[in-house]
């Protein structure tokens, strides 16, 4: 199968990269290297050799739907993104361009080459918005209802990616990703709590917990998603919950954290976020149903091989 990968150069990107040079796969990676880095891609390109090529492009070019056409993929996987909350707060119109416009020329990348599907990396956490805690762990019937320019960019992109199923009968997938970490998660960039929280432990450093450390994400480990990613490219269609259904708050994974890593038994606290959630987690049925998944990484499991991984020598 030929496939690309936008953002494939991202610690997700790059585990999806891993997955599909191991099938066999013919994969371009379309990255513009702001957040990714290209050595993610190391092992991938010495599993494929000439199978696995890097196109170094921003999406909100033009040139971008050239790229992908040109490839002629099967299937487009869609994970670049302007993925920060904050940074969407502070200047939405960034964000609309990478996540609205940037999405759009991707879209017409793969209209273009008359490819099958398009797998879109939506965002659980912020797409539903603030429910009723009773609602929890959510499913994809819950209301769209989000509190950030970022959460209503990625809300955009699964209208868009419905809108080309009914002109142009190209299928999609959209998965509403949780709380995603693991190895090559890049601390200093747009990470995740469980990036930071190890590059600081590390490093000796205190690590910053913002309001009362009491919101909870649902952490579902980098591996797991990468594998959800590949089963929608073969099968299932329409918007699907990627995530453990498990809340966790942000207390409990710092002193988790610390423990593994060796660090005090308490966080630095400060003022909230605007724009952040106070609980999050996702009911994962439909994509059991329709693509056989399940998480298989534990979140214990998966702090310490992040750990492991920020310990090795650069």
């Amino acid at each position: 199968m030929k496939a690309v990968i936008t953002g494939g150069a991202g610690f997700i990107g790059s585990t999806l990269a891993d997955r599909l040079v191991d099938r066999g796969d013919d994969v371009l990676v379309v990255d513009d290297l702001s957040s990714g880095q290209e050595s993610n891609l190391d092992a991938a390109r010495a599993a494929a050799g000439d199978r696995l090529r890097l196109e170094v492009c921003d999406i909100r070019d033009e040139r971008t739907t050239g790229v992908i056409a040109n490839h002629q993929p099967d299937v487009v996987f869609h994970l670049a993104a302007q993925a920060d909350v904050r940074v969407s707060v502070a200047d939405p119109a960034l964000d609309a361009a990478i996540n609205v416009l940037g999405t759009i020329r991707v879209l017409e990348g793969a209209r273009q080459a008359g490819a099958a599907k398009v797998v879109f990396a939506a965002s659980g956490g912020t797409l539903y918005g603030e429910p009723d805690a009773s609602a929890l762990p959510l499913r994809e019937t819950q209301e769209r209802n989000p509190g950030s320019p970022y959460g209503v960019s990625k809300m955009t992109g699964i209208d868009y990616l419905d809108c080309y199923q009914r002109l142009h009968g190209q299928d999609y997938a959209a998965l509403a990703l949780a709380n995603v970490f693991g190895p090559r998660q890049d601390p200093h960039g747009e990470a995740g709590v469980v990036a930071i929280f190890a590059g600081r432990l590390l490093a000796g450093e205190p690590c910053t917990v913002f309001g009362t450390g009491e919101q909870t994400r649902d952490f579902v480990y980098v591996t797991d998603v990468a594998d959800a990613f590949v089963r929608a490219g073969d099968r299932g269609s329409g918007v699907m919950n990627i995530g453990t259904g498990v809340e966790t708050s942000v207390n409990t994974l710092y002193r988790a954290m610390a423990a593994a890593a060796g660090g005090p038994p308490d966080p630095v606290l400060a003022a909230a976020r605007p724009g952040e959630l106070d609980r999050s987690a996702l009911d994962s049925s439909r994509a059991r149903e329709q693509l056989d998944w399940s998480p298989q990484v534990d979140l214990q499991t998966g702090v310490q091989a992040v750990i492991d991984w920020s310990r090795r020598p650069d």
